[in-house]
């Protein structure tokens, strides 16, 4: 399991050493453009993909060595599959799983500031070297009275600099997501907020027991124990899942029956946490996702929870109905709840919004308007992209003096995204469940 990935000796803390990583990549990135054009005279026709390539090279690079809050963001717009380039979504992708991990003094450094030991004095064995390193944390693997652990250590710093490092990282997504200001902030507070809760450990602990007990019936789900008194501000000890990500199961050729298996599994996971439990694991991506010998798909990582507020959550679906027999009125109301709408639109912004995200919520909301859905059908996925690209390129929507849709939305709709995102990588075909509410 030991790696021979290049470690990390330090990651620049303060925000002086942080803001000057940004502004020497920014000019990096400038300095491709400039290159881009220049050649560009030269040959009219060249493409922008040498430029893209370089770009999300060089962003990347950068981010992964200041680690937190930028590179996550690099990482959930690597889900987000119409959003970027795709040098950037392949690039980006690997902050999911593979950032260079922190030496080992670093490690020791962290267990003595919060247990007053080194990992030695606390497992019987502890892998010197990081099995898996992401954006916020790494992993190591240990083992303690015949249990096998995994052990997830946050980067030093990452907790107290999530706001500065949005606004430096900032310039980038306004240039990278094609938004206004105004859109971006709106939504940039909401990612502050989660991304602050996510490098709090204590709270992971807590609502990972909590949400994992919930669910603890589901058929084919498995979750890992929590170890408490293991566990501190910055370091979380629970069971090590064997198996493998989704990539690497779908390699190993595993039949329909079973592909459906665990597409099924996910859906009923998400169905009970956000119809039943109102609150979610928003973090979809296919690294916290491992698929056991036995069969059982197995979650980890509850760091990114969205609780979703009684309100929003009946407008949100209300508008996934199929026949949305729902009078002007009520539509109106739920179209201002969610913020799709506001008193400053003229009655031609009211009625072009209103038609843009009633097609928005009812192609997401496609696959509830059937007893099981193919996600194997690359023709669905191949609609929401051309919407996405239609909307996003739309000229009433680059002159809205304001952010469309309430910040809630952000996460379940990233959430929905991913879901169908990992079904499809699945070619699953699901029982696509729904409250009785819904039908």
């Amino acid at each position: 399991m030991e790696r021979s990935v290049k470690e990390q000796q330090s990651i620049p803390v303060s925000k002086v050493q942080r803001a000057a990583k940004f502004i020497s990549t920014g000019a990096k990135v400038g300095g491709n453009y400039v290159k881009h054009y220049a050649k560009k005279v030269v040959n009219p026709s060249i493409s922008k993909e040498e430029l893209h390539n370089n770009n999300a090279e060089d962003i990347y690079n950068s981010l992964s060595q200041l680690k937190g809050s930028a590179l996550k963001v690099a990482q959930m717009m690597s889900m987000d599959k119409n959003i970027l380039p795709r040098a950037y979504q392949d690039k980006f992708t690997m902050a999911q799983y593979s950032a260079p991990p922190l030496s080992y003094p670093l490690v020791v450094k962290t267990f003595q500031k919060y247990f007053g030991k080194s990992p030695e004095q606390m497992y019987d064995t502890f892998t010197r070297s990081a099995v898996n390193a992401a954006s916020i944390g790494q992993v190591h693997q240990a083992t303690l009275k015949g249990k096998k652990l995994a052990i997830k250590i946050q980067y030093p710093g990452v907790a107290d600099s999530v706001s500065s490092d949005l606004k430096l990282v900032r310039p980038f997504a306004l240039r990278l997501l094609n938004m206004n200001e105004k859109e971006l902030d709106h939504y940039m507070e909401e990612v502050e907020g989660k991304l602050i809760e996510e490098t709090d450990y204590v709270l992971e602990v807590q609502r990972s027991r909590e949400i994992s007990s919930a669910c603890s019936n589901i058929q084919d789900l498995t979750f890992p124990n929590y170890y408490e008194a293991l566990s501190s501000d910055r370091i979380i000890t629970m069971d090590w899942i064997e198996g493998n990500h989704i990539k690497e199961w779908l390699e190993t050729n595993p039949s329909q029956e079973e592909k459906n298996r665990i597409g099924q599994a996910l859906w009923d996971f998400y169905h009970h946490q956000v119809h039943n439990l109102k609150q979610l694991h928003a973090d979809p991506h296919p690294g916290n996702f491992i698929i056991q010998d036995d069969g059982k798909l197995g979650i980890i990582d509850f760091g990114c929870v969205k609780i979703l507020p009684e309100d929003f959550y009946h407008g949100y679906f209300s508008l996934i109905k199929r026949d949305l027999l729902i009078n002007e009125e009520e539509l109106n109301a739920i179209f201002y709840g969610l913020e799709f709408i506001s008193d400053k639109d003229t009655e031609e912004e009211k009625v072009y919004f209103k038609g843009v995200f009633k097609e928005m919520i009812s192609l997401l909301g496609k696959p509830f308007h059937a007893e099981s859905f193919d996600f194997a059908d690359d023709s669905y996925f191949e609609q929401i992209f051309k919407l996405g690209d239609r909307i996003s390129n739309d000229k009433m929507f680059k002159k809205s003096r304001q952010a469309r849709g309430s910040r809630h939305g952000l996460y379940i709709n990233r959430t929905y995204f991913g879901l169908y995102n990992l079904l499809n990588q699945l070619q699953a075909n699901v029982k696509t469940t729904k409250p009785q509410w819904l039908e």
